[in-house]
């Protein structure tokens, strides 16, 4: 199945976010990655939701959710026509012998380092997720000891007037 990429505009209110996610959930629908974010106006956030699922199943919780009191305007981000990134932050074991490696590596993927520490050094990569996915497969011979993703956060190419939220229903 592909990824789908679902942007929310909702209003900023207390326990919007259970609500959406709860909707997701109650299909059974698994998110890959879910992140809000603030938009250009303090009253408005944006709810970015990856699922891998069935088209069908998927246009019915799209109606749904656009149904919600605080749903402002839902869309789906076609990969094409999308900008999608995402953030990693990686630490790695490195000493003498394998930090140069690392460096190289993290050079090839336009990653900074952001930490070091005698046996290991922290890399921050901002990207695509196949990008980041790259990047984590040219570490898998290394010591990776710890590592976190932010999940996709998204919008649409071009000027995006059609996502943009004026009021309900428009």
């Amino acid at each position: 199945m592909q990824r789908k990429v679902i942007s929310i505009l909702v209003q900023n209110h207390a326990g919007v976010l259970a609500r959406v996610s709860s909707l997701f959930g109650r299909r059974g629908f698994n998110i890959d990655s879910l992140t809000v974010s603030a938009t250009n106006d303090p009253g408005i956030s944006r709810i970015t939701v990856v699922v891998h699922d069935d088209e069908k199943v998927l246009d019915q919780i799209m109606k749904q959710t656009q149904r919600l009191e605080e749903t402002c305007n839902i869309f789906r981000l076609e990969n094409e026509k999308s900008l999608l990134r995402e953030l990693l932050l990686v630490r790695v074991a490195a000493n003498a012998h394998n930090r140069g490696e690392l460096r190289e590596i993290a050079d090839i993927y336009k990653a900074r380092i952001i930490d070091m520490a005698p046996a290991s050094m922290a890399i921050e990569l901002t990207g695509e997720p196949e990008k980041i996915d790259a990047f984590l497969t040219m570490l898998g011979h290394y010591n990776v000891l710890e590592l976190c993703r932010t999940g996709i956060t998204a919008m649409a190419r071009g000027d995006g007037s059609k996502h943009i939220h004026t009021e309900k229903g428009v």
